[in-house]
């Protein structure tokens, strides 16, 4: 007998009809969310300092991203209701991760850093080697046990959570400066984009195809991509708008080494502080931001997708959807964004244990945010599509009988 193989169509997206009430709704919302949008442009350019940028503090920053988030679910709420087209639904949720990713930026900008001392360690530091492999262990555990029992005709998933894991104990398993330089640690970084590739290919690539034949799922995807990338950016420091004082202000362009994600990198530094403009860049971040914010796009894209096409698939999938879109504006780097919250809740003394286990760089949980990151969203993103496509089959069986 002859192997099938399973094709993913998209069935044509219903035609919306819509009162005269509703039009009037949907013209106001436009404005109000234009108004927002272009409001959230406003602090960024006029700030001219880190420090209470002309008159703006962190609270304005946590403001924004509240107003920011507000749309983002007050879009999706309306959407699900109907009262709103799937193209301006979408274009809402656009404007509400701008404004978000804008307003958690300056959040970070114009907040004050806390400089923690070692006296302030919950533990010591000869403690990390055994975190390490009690982590990458549980990982391991976890994936060769969901692999086994669960996708047991998918090793691949297995050999992702043995990847991920060797990236939390990579540190402790080369100790010293040799693991900056190690091959094996070059290796663990390039190797981690192929494998999600990989799975890609062989799990989503018929609905990854059809998705980018629709244009507007395919700009949003890519738009939501491109403000994660940044957000990304912005938040661990390598891009900067912002000028700091006690810095010369003298232009430069040069290549340094610098350790980002297990080895060290060479990374094209740009300061123009006239500007003021800071960038920095490197194969290594190149590789995790573009990975992150790749598999970020597509899930966005295929929500978008799937919005067009008003697939009702119940109560699971619009949660997994809207959970995926709003993960989408709040998933650049929330190590330092959780410390400074903390900082500001509970005071630094008490939100020091939180720096020490999960910002420091020497800690193996520093790690988690990217492993999390990746390992999350490619399996929301395989099972939005399994979810689906049993949908469809359950709705295909119901019809026959």
């Amino acid at each position: 007998m002859m192997r099938t193989r399973t094709q993913y169509h998209f069935p044509r997206p219903p035609s919306l009809s819509y009162t005269r009430s509703n039009r009037k709704w949907v013209r106001r919302a436009t404005v109000f969310i234009s108004c927002f949008a272009a409001l959230a442009q406003v602090p960024t350019a006029s700030a001219h300092s880190v420090t209470g940028s002309a008159g703006f503090t962190e609270v304005h920053g946590a403001a924004l991203a509240i107003v920011g988030v507000a749309i983002v679910g007050g879009t999706v709420g309306f959407k699900r209701r109907d009262r709103l087209t799937p193209k301006l639904a979408l274009a809402g949720v656009f404007a509400g991760l701008v404004t978000t990713a804008i307003g958690a930026v300056l959040f970070d900008a114009l907040s004050a850093d806390v400089q923690y001392s070692a006296a302030s360690m919950p533990f010591s530091r000869s403690l990390y080697p055994l975190i390490a492999f009690a982590v990458g262990l549980t990982i391991m555990i976890g994936s060769f046990t969901v692999g086994r029992f669960r996708w047991r005709a998918r090793p691949r998933y297995t050999g992702l959570g043995f990847l991920l894991a060797l990236w939390v104990t990579y540190p402790y398993l080369i100790p010293g400066p040799t693991s900056n330089s190690h091959p094996l640690g070059y290796l663990l970084v390039l190797s981690l984009p192929i494998a999600v590739g990989y799975i890609l290919y062989k799990d989503a690539r018929h609905v990854i195809r059809d998705v980018a034949r629709d244009p507007v799922a395919r700009r949003f995807g890519i738009g939501v991509a491109v403000v994660v990338g940044l957000f990304f950016l912005f938040i661990t420091g390598y891009l900067s708008v912002f000028p700091e004082e006690g810095i010369p202000h003298e232009s430069k362009l040069v290549v340094l080494p610098v350790i980002y994600q297990l080895v060290s990198w060479p990374t094209l530094e740009i300061v123009q502080p006239h500007i003021p403009f800071f960038l920095a860049v490197s194969p290594g971040l190149v590789t995790v931001v573009g990975l992150l914010s790749s598999l970020i796009g597509i899930n966005a894209a295929i929500i978008a997708r799937y919005w067009r096409l008003e697939e009702g698939a119940g109560l699971a999938e619009g949660t997994a959807g809207t959970a995926t879109v709003v993960g989408s504006c709040t998933c650049g780097c929330c190590g330092p964004l959780v410390a400074k919250i903390a900082i500001l809740a509970v005071g630094p003394s008490l939100a020091a244990p939180l720096y020490w286990v999960f910002v420091d760089p020497a800690s193996p949980l520093s790690a988690l945010f990217i492993v999390g990151s990746i390992a999350l969203f490619t399996g929301s993103l395989i099972y939005s599509i399994e979810s689906a496509s049993q949908s469809r089959l359950s709705t295909e069986f119901t019809s026959a009988d």
